[in-house]
């Protein structure tokens, strides 16, 4: 029997006819309208991507869009948190509703739907993958212009159920300054290439710290190696987000939405040109 099928023919040396690929994208709910889908992924945890996501909704917003966030960091969901969202999903036979933040931006993840915040989801990889096809197919998604999905890190199964479930127009790759990193970036890169999933850009995390007597920048992490990996592959640099305690602290209380930096103005920027927004 042939070993089972990867969906990737470039890498593949079987004859099938035909060669296309199946479409292997879920559908949207029935009463869903989502234009544009962008993933925000990283090779590895802790480099900041749910902040990365969150800080490119409230800027599209700002510009005019309609903006939610599906949280596929299903164990370790962070996004209600920084908008202190609170309320509990509702929803009915047609599906699920997912709350809205301040300023309206719309947010799906698993801690708005357990009663305790705190309470670990302890579920193996399947299950989780499962969920997110759901934050998908069961959540009612109303005029969204992006949705963008803050992906956990990695290459494993729940970022590749994103890449080949949900129809991704690009994805952002979040790194932070150390070479270890840098050659994570690398993976997450090939795998958008082998998947064929355009990337839109890198951001770079906690590239440096401000002094607060002089001004001057600390490179905490050393020298950063994002420029040459955006020149290796042809990515646009978005932008860097130095370690800003008052962002930090905005999103310990729940604020983002208040911030006043313009750390990501590029991203948003080229986002919006990428994916030929209009208002």
């Amino acid at each position: 029997m042939a070993e089972e099928c990867t969906h990737n023919c470039s890498t593949c040396s079987a004859n099938c006819s035909p060669r296309k690929p199946a479409d292997l994208h879920e559908a949207p709910n029935a009463l869903s309208d989502v234009k544009h889908v962008i993933g925000v992924v990283s090779g590895k945890g802790g480099v900041g991507k749910s902040l990365v996501t969150c800080m490119i909704a409230v800027l599209l917003q700002r510009k005019g869009y309609k903006v939610g966030i599906l949280d596929a960091d299903v164990t370790g969901p962070s996004v209600p948190k920084a908008f202190g969202v609170r309320t509990q999903v509702t929803g009915d036979e047609n599906g699920m509703i997912p709350p809205r933040s301040a300023t309206g931006i719309d947010i799906m993840s698993v801690n708005l739907l357990l009663e305790d915040e705190t309470r670990p989801v302890v579920w193996r990889g399947p299950v989780i993958a499962g969920t997110v096809k759901q934050f998908w197919t069961d959540t009612i998604w109303h005029d969204i212009d992006v949705l963008l999905v803050d992906c956990p890190p990695g290459t494993g199964d729940v970022p590749l159920t994103v890449f080949q479930s949900l129809p991704l127009d690009g994805i952002v790759i979040v790194s932070s300054p150390q070479e270890l990193v840098s050659m994570i970036v690398k993976k997450a890169a090939n795998m958008a290439q082998m998947m064929s999933i355009p990337v839109l850009g890198l951001v770079e995390n906690m590239s440096y710290a401000i002094c607060p007597d002089c001004g001057k920048e600390i490179k905490i992490f050393g020298d950063s190696h994002i420029e040459k990996i955006a020149e290796d592959f042809g990515y646009d640099l978005l932008g860097r987000i130095p370690m800003d305690p008052k962002l930090a602290a905005l999103c310990d209380r729940g604020m983002i939405e208040l911030m006043e930096n313009e750390y990501l103005d590029v991203a948003a920027d080229v986002i919006e040109r990428r994916l030929g927004l209009s208002n």
